[in-house]
């Protein structure tokens, strides 16, 4: 069993763990319906996808023709435009099977030609607007990578009243001392405003030091880390805040574990403290962004 949480003002009690699909790009159908037997046994209830994730809407779409009902359903688009930005919806809604996702991204919003671009007149920002009032989706929000995101999720927030926000969330990130104090912000203004806070990256352990080994398979772009007590406390880290949501791991061969801690935490174990000064996953932690050239990925 796991928790659950009211997401922001969408009246959705989300289990506090949500599927990140990221790890579905590129998968065969059936480890994609492995993956969903995973996520229903343990009652997870909120699947992030987007438009950019490979094949990963592909592979979602046959689970939703029997269990649409069962997922609050989130997508992204990382267009700028609006009518890329309509399409790319359309686009979705048609490689998931289903007429209306609960929720839409603007994806990774981070750049200034592009948050010009998204915020204009005809740009994505109305284009999704539209598209709500009509039906093709129910709410919309705003995601993102890197040390600048919380202090732009701040300023897209004065623009414009976003659902939910999506930014990096672990302890080694909130090392640092600028970052924190975005987060921390960008946290109070979602508290006044009912907006829903999901945090990513919670087990990235580090970039991978070295290009794939011969016949290695890599889920994600980091790599996460392993079962065992950093993963532990690193989840428990993002538990102790009841403000926040966990997106899993792009890497699903430890959706197993990141469950188990949750659910345990859930029947009443502790979280973790959120004194960094005590926080053991620092150690096995390292940042995944420099502010600058690598903020894209």
């Amino acid at each position: 069993m796991l928790d659950k949480a009211l997401f922001g003002r969408t009246g959705h009690e989300s289990t506090r763990v949500i599927f990140g699909a990221a790890g579905l790009s590129e998968v065969t159908q059936d480890e994609a319906d492995a993956v969903l037997a995973t996520l229903r046994a343990a009652g997870v209830n909120h699947l992030d996808t987007a438009a950019d994730y490979g094949e990963a809407e592909l592979r979602m779409g046959p689970w939703m023709a029997e269990h649409r009902e069962e997922f609050f359903v989130a997508t992204k688009t990382a267009q700028r435009s609006g009518a890329a930005a309509r399409e790319s919806l359309e686009r979705s809604l048609e490689r998931l099977r289903i007429e209306r996702v609960d929720l839409i991204q603007l994806h990774n919003l981070v750049e200034e030609d592009e948050w010009s671009q998204a915020f204009a007149p005809g740009g994505a920002v109305e284009a999704l607007g539209r598209a709500r009032d009509e039906g093709l989706c129910r709410f919309i929000g705003i995601t993102g990578h890197g040390l600048r995101i919380a202090g732009m999720h701040l300023r897209s927030l004065q623009r414009f009243d976003f659902d939910s926000v999506i930014f990096p969330y672990n302890a080694a990130l909130l090392a640092d001392a600028a970052y924190r104090h975005d987060v921390e912000s960008l946290l109070e203004r979602c508290a006044e405003r009912n907006v829903a806070a999901q945090a990513i990256k919670a087990v990235a352990r580090r970039r991978y030091p070295a290009p794939p080994r011969p016949g290695e398979r890599r889920l994600s772009w980091y790599e996460p880390l392993g079962a065992g007590d950093a993963l532990d406390h690193a989840v428990r880290f993002v538990l102790a805040n009841p403000q926040l949501f966990l997106i899993t791991s792009a890497d699903w061969r430890i959706l197993s574990d990141i469950i188990a801690v949750a659910s345990r935490v859930a029947a009443g174990e502790p979280a973790a403290p959120g004194d960094l000064d005590t926080d053991r996953e620092r150690d096995a932690i390292a940042p995944l962004f420099d502010g600058g050239a690598l903020e894209r990925i």
